[in-house]
């Protein structure tokens, strides 16, 4: 069952609506732990000094801040908790913007915001005009000690929060080796219009059960199956494939028949795969809003 992580207001205006946080992703990564292949006992981190090798005990450790040169500033938690933001339990709302004004690389974490019992009405209100006017709200709030922007976005008739990261934690694309000779090259438009061919023969509605975490899953098998005494495991390994388009058009070409070859396989193809543009146009938009 999931958990309480925070509990505070959305607060706009004059209006404050008691809601709770709960984590809207339930992270699936299989764990080990490091154990002695000789004993099976499990394997004990300890804090050593890099100087002698000695265990230190907790009171002698502290946080330390590393220089350019190499030295070291050290502060204490009191330090910290002096600049740590005031744990304020409201969600501040600081404007409404348009969800496409959005770039998705500043989202982070989801959680589902929940309304107190009492508090069911203002927060059905908000989350329907925010959907009638197809906005989603910037706010900050403090949780764990830390100052956190985010969005919260109507889904459904519910409200979703993701945090976001600051403009100052992007990396920049001119910073990485690769895009400068972009610019440079030219695309002729049999290339563009046969890509367009391919892009409209791989158009679908996003269905995210359609898509698993195959190592994960293969991993879990492979241990149930070691777990229960079988130790012959083989594991087939992908045929390696090349990085390399030798022919762009033929390769185009040959995508855009397999694609529209394997459209008839689908349950969702056929004529619905064959609807003009403007049947689909409404569809899409009410895919945009619950994005």
């Amino acid at each position: 069952m999931p958990r309480v992580i925070w509990k505070g207001s959305i607060s706009f205006g004059l209006v404050t609506i008691p809601v709770q946080l709960f984590s809207a992703v339930s992270r699936k990564n299989v764990r080990f732990n490091q154990l002695d292949a000789e004993t099976g006992a499990r394997v004990r981190h300890k804090r050593v000094s890099s100087a002698d090798g000695s265990e230190l005990p907790p009171e002698r450790i502290v946080k330390g801040y590393e220089l350019p040169s190499g030295d070291y500033v050290t502060v204490t938690d009191r330090e910290l908790d002096e600049l740590a933001p005031v744990a304020a339990r409201t969600i501040d709302i600081d404007a409404f913007i348009d969800l496409a004004d959005i770039d998705p690389v500043f989202y982070d974490s989801a959680y589902h915001l929940v309304p107190d019992e009492a508090a069911a009405k203002p927060y059905k209100l908000l989350a329907e005009a925010m959907d009638e006017a197809d906005k989603v709200a910037i706010c900050g709030f403090v949780m764990r000690s830390k100052q956190h922007l985010a969005a919260i976005r109507p889904v459904d008739g519910r409200l979703m929060l993701s945090t976001m990261v600051y403009s100052d934690e992007l990396v920049a694309p001119d910073e990485i080796d690769g895009f400068d000779g972009l610019g440079d090259i030219e695309v002729e438009e049999r290339e563009t219009a046969m890509a367009r061919q391919l892009i409209a023969a791989l158009e679908a509605q996003f269905e995210p059960g359609r898509y698993t975490d195959s190592y994960r899953e293969a991993v879990l098998e492979m241990i149930e199956r070691k777990a229960s005494g079988d130790t012959t495991v083989t594991v087939a390994s992908a045929a390696p494939t090349s990085d390399t388009v030798v022919d762009l058009m033929a390769a185009l070409e040959a995508s855009v028949a397999a694609a529209k070859e394997a459209r008839k396989r689908h349950p969702t193809g056929g004529e619905a795969a064959a609807e003009p543009d403007a049947k689909r146009e409404e569809p899409a938009r009410k895919i945009r809003k619950s994005a």
